[in-house]
This record gives C-alpha cells, sequence and structure tokens, in this order.
C-alpha cells in the first residue's frame, strides 16, 4: 500500500468526525491570466483560512482542487484530506485551454475513491459538494463533457452532489454551466469578488459540520446576493 493512500486511511482512524467533502474544480485557463487569477488564489486563501479557523470545519472539511487549463491540462493539486494534513492551498497559475469535462471527470473519480475510504472506516459523510468555476467556454474532449455532465447530473438528481457552476466574466458559457446543474440555475460572479464567493462557502461549510449527516441544511440564499447574480 503506499505512503498516500496510508496516511489517508490513517487520517479517517485518527479523526472520526464525519466529513464534508468539497471539491474545487477551477479554470486557470490563460484567460484567467492577471488580476482575475490573484483574486482566485487570494478568495482559495481566505476560504483556507476560514475553515482552519472554525474548530468543526477544521476536523470535518475536506478540499480538493482539481484545475482546467495549466500545463497539465487537468491536474489535481490537492486531494481530499482533512486540514491538519493539508493546511495551506497550493498557488494557482492561468495558462492553456479548458477542458471542463475532464476536470469534472477526474473530480467525480476522486470523491468516489474517497466515499469508498469513508465507507471501509466507518466514517459518516455530508453530501458532497461541487464547485464548477469558470470564464469561458470548454473546449476538451466532447465525449468527456458529455459524460461528465451525465455523471454530475445523476448524482445531483440522487441527491448524492450539490453542485455550485459558477460563471467569470462576460465570456463564460453559462448554458453549458445550467447542464451540470439540474434544478439550480448557475450564477455569475459579481466582477471579480471570489473572496465574498470564499467567504461565504465556508460559511456554508461550517454550517453543514455543525449539522447531522443526512439533514437538509438550508443554504444562505441571502448571502449569494454579496457575490452572485442569476
Amino acid at each position: 500500500m503506499d505512503h498516500t493512500l496510508l496516511s489517508r486511511e490513517e487520517d479517517l482512524v485518527n479523526n472520526p468526525t464525519a466529513r464534508v467533502p468539497i471539491c474545487l474544480c477551477l479554470d486557470v485557463s490563460g484567460s484567467m491570466k492577471g488580476e482575475a487569477i490573484n483574486e482566485l488564489n487570494q478568495g482559495v486563501q481566505l476560504f483556507y483560512d476560514a475553515i482552519n479557523e472554525d474548530e468543526v470545519a477544521k476536523y470535518s472539511a475536506e478540499i480538493c482542487i482539481v484545475t482546467f487549463g495549466g500545463s497539465e491540462g487537468v491536474e489535481c493539486l490537492a486531494d481530499f484530506a482533512s486540514m491538519e494534513r493539508q493546511p495551506v492551498p497550493p498557488v494557482l497559475m492561468a495558462v492553456g485551454l479548458t477542458p471542463m469535462g475532464e476536470a469534472v471527470n477526474m473530480a467525480l473519480d476522486l470523491l468516489e475513491k474517497r466515499k469508498e475510504e469513508y465507507r471501509s472506516k466507518g466514517v459518516d459523510y455530508y453530501q458532497p459538494w461541487l464547485v464548477l468555476m469558470t470564464d469561458g467556454s470548454p473546449n476538451g474532449s466532447t465525449r468527456e463533457l458529455e459524460r461528465a455532465v451525465q455523471r454530475t447530473e445523476e448524482l445531483v438528481r440522487a441527491k448524492k452532489l450539490t453542485v455550485f457552476p459558477i460563471g467569470i466574466g462576460a465570456e463564460a458559457d453559462m448554458k453549458k454551466l445550467e447542464e451540470f446543474s439540474p434544478g439550480r440555475t448557475p450564477l455569475k460572479l459579481q466582477g471579480l469578488k471570489f473572496r465574498e464567493f470564499f467567504t461565504w462557502l465556508s460559511r456554508s461549510v461550517s454550517k453543514t459540520s455543525q449539522s447531522i449527516p443526512g439533514e437538509s441544511v438550508p443554504l444562505d440564499l441571502d448571502g449569494i446576493k454579496g457575490w452572485g447574480e442569476l
């Protein structure tokens, strides 16, 4: 058994708190260069800081970061793990294309793997979250994109996943984001309000971590008005 898997499983044994798995699936393509990627990095840092400062969420939240764009096309920069194991977020760089389908499929694969580990160690978990942020249109494999949409839709309809599709800027393909989100309209970020979004997200994670797994936690819809627009 490799060392990473061993430490991931030890983490579940040593900290049997019910987990809130959150995957940030982030567009880091070339069009995000400059102010957008800087604001995104600051927002993710703020998210990590807020979770680390929350006594309950710190032990229950597990963050995974998958990027599309970059030199690798699609990359897992941080796999699901508690904040104790990865308290600092990776730095995001903007370059490359927008293989969104491939990224969502990677995120869902990583999530399924982590859910198996929860089950095998008897650790409870809350409905996972997938945050999908893009400033453009997907331009990877059409087949991968269709598969990603179908998988996401099935999980959402089965109440096994909460998806937050968020468009950034005027070029974001809101119609494609809508396909990933049955029942919830995708939101557009107001300007570059990444920090406001991640503050809202950390509060939502905190509220979820204090509930009982399986219990429905209402989202702070008023809070969305501070960073998003329909």
